[in-house]
C-alpha cells in the first residue's frame, strides 16, 4: 500500500486543480461562522462599553482597559494559537479556541464590577485571538490556486456579518433595558456551542496531515473533494519521502522566520498587521463613545454606528475581485491609502451627513484592506510554519490593539478628533508602504515545504 500512496506535492496540486465544490463551501462557511461570531464579540464591546461608562461612572482610563485587556489576550492567543494548529492540527485549534472565548464571553454577562470583567475579556481575547489566524489558514489550504485570494477575503467578509449583528444587537438589545449589556453578552456564549459543529463537522487540512507524515488521511480527505466534483483519480506513485517540512519543531518554526528567505516578509507583515491593527481598533471601539461625546444620545450614536458597520460588506466585496485580478499587494495598499484618506474626511467632519458618508468610506476602506491583508498573510510562508507565521504576525498587531484604545483618550484631549484621526490616517499610509515588502501569490501554488 505504501508504495501506492501519494507524494505531498501532487496532493498540493489536486487541491490547486479542483473546482469549487460544496465540500469547499462547506470548509468557507463553517469556517466564516465562526468568524462572523468572533466578530459579533470584538463589536459588542464597543457598544457595552458605552453604556458601562455611564452605568457604571468608568473614567476613560478604565474603559480603555476593558478594550485593551482583550487585545492582550488576543496578542498573546495569536502567538500561541499559530503554534499550536502546527503542533495539533488547524481544525483542533480552531475548535479549541472557539470554545475558550465562548464560554469567558457568556459568563461576562454575571459581572458586578470592572476587575471581573477585565478577567473575562482576558479569557475572551485568548480565545478570539487564537482563532482568526488559525481560520484563515485553514481555509487558504483547501482553497484552489486560482481562487484562494478570493475565497480568503470572502471568510473575512464573515467579519462584516457579525459586526453588523453586534450593530443590531448594539441598537435594539442593549437599549432596552438597564440590564441589556448582559443579554448581549450573553448572546455571545453561541461559539461555545457552535465549538462542537467545527469539531465533528470539518475535515482537517490535507496539507497539514501530509506534513505530519499522514499521508493516507490527507489522501482520504482530497480523494473526498474530488469525488464531490466528478472527478476520479487512479492510484498515484510515491515520488518523494511522505514528510519534506522546512521546520519540524517549534524552535525551528521560530527561527526560519528570519532565514534569509523570510526576514523581509516577516518584517513587512508584521509592520503591515501593528499599523492596521491600531488605526483599526483605535477607530471602531471608540467611535460609539466618541459619537455619544460629540452630543448625539445612545440610540442616535448606536443608529450612526450601524450605518456605517453596513458599509464594510461592499467593502469586502470589492477586495474580493480585486484580489484576483490586481493581485495582494496593489490590492492591499490602495485600500489601505483609501482608508488614510477616509480617516482625515471623517476626523474632520462636523454635520450628520458627513459623519455617516466619511464614517462608511473609512468602513469601506478599512474592512476591504483586512480582507486582503488575512488573504496574503498565510501564502507567504510554507505549510510547516503557515499558522505560526501568521499567527505571530497577528500577534504583533494585536500590541497595536492594546496600545491605541488606551492612546485614543490622550489623544482626544490633545487635540480633539482631527488630530486622532489624523493620526491614524498616518499610520495607514506606513501600512500603505510596508504591503510592498510582501510577496504576491496571485494564481500559485502553496508552498507545500
Amino acid at each position: 500500500m505504501a508504495d501506492t500512496l501519494p507524494s505531498r506535492a501532487s496532493l498540493g496540486g489536486r487541491l490547486d486543480d479542483l473546482p469549487f465544490t460544496r465540500r469547499h463551501l462547506k470548509v468557507l462557511t463553517g469556517s466564516g461562522v465562526g468568524w462572523a461570531l468572533d466578530a459579533m464579540d470584538v463589536g459588542l464591546i464597543s457598544f457595552i462599553i458605552a453604556v458601562l461608562a455611564q452605568q457604571w461612572d468608568l473614567t476613560k482610563t478604565e474603559t480603555g482597559w476593558i478594550a485593551s485587556v482583550g487585545f492582550i489576550g488576543m496578542a498573546i492567543g495569536a502567538s500561541l494559537g499559530g503554534l499550536l494548529a502546527d503542533r495539533l492540527g488547524r481544525r483542533q485549534v480552531f475548535a479549541l479556541t472557539l470554545l475558550i472565548y465562548g464560554i469567558a464571553t457568556g459568563a461576562s454577562a454575571l459581572v458586578g464590577g470592572v476587575a471581573a470583567l477585565l478577567v473575562l475579556r482576558f479569557f475572551v481575547g485568548l480565545g478570539l485571538g487564537a482563532e482568526l489566524p488559525v481560520a484563515s489558514t485553514y481555509v487558504s489550504e483547501f482553497a484552489p490556486s486560482r481562487i484562494r485570494g478570493r475565497l480568503i477575503v470572502i471568510l473575512e467578509a464573515f467579519w462584516a456579518v457579525g459586526w453588523t449583528a453586534a450593530a443590531l444587537i448594539g441598537y435594539f438589545v442593549i437599549p432596552a433595558s438597564e440590564d441589556g449589556w448582559r443579554w448581549a453578552f450573553a448572546l455571545g456564549a453561541i461559539p461555545a456551542v457552535y465549538a462542537l459543529v467545527v469539531r465533528w463537522g470539518l475535515p482537517e487540512s490535507p496539507r497539514w496531515l501530509a506534513g505530519r507524515g499522514r499521508i493516507a488521511e490527507a489522501e482520504r480527505i482530497v480523494t473526498a473533494f474530488e469525488t464531490d466534483a466528478g472527478i476520479i483519480t487512479g492510484p498515484a506513485i510515491r515520488k518523494e519521502p511522505p514528510s519534506r517540512a522546512l521546520a519540524a519543531t517549534t524552535r525551528a518554526r521560530l527561527s526560519t522566520l528570519w532565514h534569509a528567505e523570510f526576514r523581509v516578509r516577516t518584517i513587512c507583515i508584521w509592520l503591515v498587521w501593528f499599523c492596521v491593527n491600531f488605526s483599526y481598533y483605535g477607530a471602531f471601539i471608540w467611535i460609539p463613545s466618541i459619537l455619544v461625546d460629540a452630543g448625539y444620545d445612545l440610540v442616535r450614536s448606536f443608529g450612526f454606528t450601524l450605518l456605517i458597520t453596513l458599509a464594510q460588506l461592499p467593502g469586502y466585496a470589492v477586495a474580493a475581485w480585486l484580489i484576483e485580478v490586481w493581485g495582494r499587494r496593489l490590492t492591499l495598499s490602495i485600500f489601505l491609502v483609501g482608508s488614510a484618506v477616509s480617516a482625515v474626511l471623517f476626523g474632520t467632519a462636523t454635520g450628520e451627513t458627513s459623519i455617516i458618508a466619511s464614517g462608511m468610506a473609512l468602513s469601506f476602506f478599512n474592512l476591504g484592506a483586512w480582507g486582503a491583508l488575512y488573504a496574503v498573510t498565510p501564502e507567504i510562508y510554507p505549510t510547516s510554519l503557515r499558522a505560526t507565521g501568521a499567527g505571530w504576525a497577528a500577534g504583533v498587531g494585536r500590541i497595536a490593539s492594546i496600545i491605541a484604545p488606551l492612546l485614543v483618550p490622550v489623544l482626544l484631549v490633545a487635540g480633539g478628533a482631527p488630530l486622532l484621526f489624523v493620526v491614524f490616517a498616518a499610520v495607514f499610509v506606513v501600512a500603505a508602504v510596508a504591503a510592498w515588502g510582501l510577496v504576491d501569490r496571485r494564481g500559485k501554488a502553496l508552498d507545500d515545504r
